[in-house]
């Protein structure tokens, strides 16, 4: 997946809400926000609740909630200056059952928080392509999920959100 275009809109859109809210140093908050999506997104998926019969929600709700990482995945290597990040790195290893994918993908994230490095940040990418294999998302759903939520923050934006 060609990662350009979305790093320049989201470039675009955290330059936006900086412009309106003269936040100074939002690095931890973008990465605890980064955290709470991808917890948001499992509980969508219901993956990890034994307990219940209740199946996962709507595709659609899925989907979204995926994109709102990726919102977030973003700005955080915007920030770090990995936005030359051109294609989504490849997974080898999507064979796991979807809980441990949540589990693989939330330390990757906290081990890039903890030691802010390419190599760890890449790996949240390829974390992150082996989820959408699993759920079965194509580049083209999630980039045009992508698009319309960022049209959404925008408007959330200019409503005060």
């Amino acid at each position: 997946m060609k990662l350009h275009q979305l790093f320049e809109m989201q470039r675009a859109l955290d330059a936006y809400i900086q412009e309106n809210h003269q936040q100074a140093e939002t690095f931890s908050e973008r990465g605890l926000a980064l955290l709470v999506e991808l917890s948001e997104l499992a509980n969508e998926t219901r993956c990890f609740k034994f307990w219940s019969t209740k199946g996962p929600s709507a595709r659609e709700v899925i989907l979204e909630e995926y994109v709102d990482s990726i919102h977030f995945l973003l700005s955080l290597g915007i920030e770090q200056g990995f936005d030359e990040l051109a294609e989504w790195p490849s997974n080898l290893d999507s064979g796991k059952d979807l809980t441990q994918l949540f589990l693989k993908t939330s330390q990757s994230i906290h081990a890039f928080l903890a030691d802010l490095t390419y190599e760890n940040y890449k790996d949240i990418w390829i974390q992150y392509g082996a989820l959408a294999k699993n759920l079965g998302f194509t580049e083209e759903q999630i980039i045009q999920a992508y698009i319309n939520k960022n049209e959404e923050n925008y408007e959330r934006q200019r409503n005060g959100y």
